[in-house]
């Protein structure tokens, strides 16, 4: 008999780091949801959180999954990640992904080799583990770990009931951490609910505004630079749209130009598209405070859209931290 996968299971933001009673505490790894289902056949899949089979881009995960699990079904739930230079690069992942099969995906795996660490655990064999609560997952998960000895790139889920332990996590953030994900104990496995909750690390830091989108006498977002030890302004993340009062006050401070350093560059709009930006460059004098989260690019860019916090007309923009340094 072949079974099938569940959905995965979702989050809901929320906005206190401090674990709730009754629930366990895991870090948020900044990667890709994967389910992982070794089946009793032989066959292998590593599906993404949209369904996407990604088998054949990481065989090194293939290839774990049927030297390491039972030769019964096991259905794994999981956060695909690559290290590299001491932090979560992801990135790689997004390069891994990209080179889908055969001696490409091979090599990729050499190059930027990826883990599965693993959360969940849905069925061992004929049972059905999803309507177990939690806890009880929790604990067949570390015994099929213990008792098959599975090693990288299979990884095991920190999870955790102490407070203290969670909150130390969340010093982890220079390494890529995202956050926390919060999980009642008495749950069982219910995909696609929203019954799990995340904390994700957010920050202040300064920035320079360099162009804005929409138009110049209300703009609706802020591309943000900052200068590199060179004197070089480098791009470094977007805002999301702004509030109209809060576009028009802001016009009002802004002085648009053709004279700049990023004249003539194009701009993607980002977040899942490749649209070209309309933008329209402004003198690179005005600094603003923005709300960002520890996501990364390879270039050291905000990978996500950052919150306008306030502006700071009060610096200078050589007061603002250097590309690559934080506040």
């Amino acid at each position: 008999m072949t079974w099938t996968l569940p959905e995965p299971m979702l989050t809901a933001p929320v906005a206190s780091p401090d674990l709730p009673p009754g629930h366990a505490a895991e870090p948020k790894w900044d990667g890709f949801r994967a389910q992982l289902a070794r089946y009793a056949d032989g066959r292998v899949l590593l599906r993404s959180r949209a369904g996407t089979d990604m088998t054949p881009a990481f065989p090194e995960i293939r290839d774990a999954a049927l030297a390491q699990l039972p030769d019964n079904a096991v259905f794994l739930d999981g956060e695909l990640v690559v290290w590299e230079a001491g932090r979560l690069a992801f990135e790689r992942l997004q390069q891994r992904l990209a080179r889908r099969r055969g001696a490409s995906a091979a090599a990729a795996a050499r190059a930027s080799p990826a883990h599965l660490v693993v959360f969940d655990l849905m069925r061992q064999g004929s049972t059905d583990l999803t309507p177990w609560p939690y806890s009880q997952r929790r604990t067949a998960l570390e015994d099929l770990f213990a008792e098959n000895g599975l090693t990288a790139p299979l990884t095991l889920c920190p999870s955790t009931t102490d407070p203290d332990t969670a909150r130390q996590w969340l010093t982890w953030t220079s390494a890529g951490l995202e956050g926390l994900c919060f999980k009642p104990l008495r749950a069982p496995y219910k995909g696609g609910a929203r019954a799990w909750t995340k904390y994700k690390v957010r920050a202040t830091e300064d920035a320079i505004v360099g162009a804005v989108t929409g138009p110049a006498s209300a703009p609706r977002t802020l591309l943000l630079g900052r200068y590199d030890t060179t004197g070089r302004l480098r791009y470094i993340g977007r805002t999301t749209t702004l509030p109209r009062t809060t576009g028009t006050a802001l016009a009002e401070l802004l002085t648009t130009t053709d004279t700049h350093p990023w004249a003539g560059r194009t701009f993607s709009a980002g977040w899942g598209t490749r649209e070209v930006l309309s933008v329209h460059l402004v003198r690179p004098d005005l600094v603003v405070e923005v709300e960002v989260d520890v996501a990364r690019d390879a270039a050291g860019r905000w990978r996500h859209p950052t919150r306008l916090h306030r502006i700071r007309a009060e610096l200078h923009p050589m007061q603002v931290p250097k590309f690559g340094e934080q506040d």
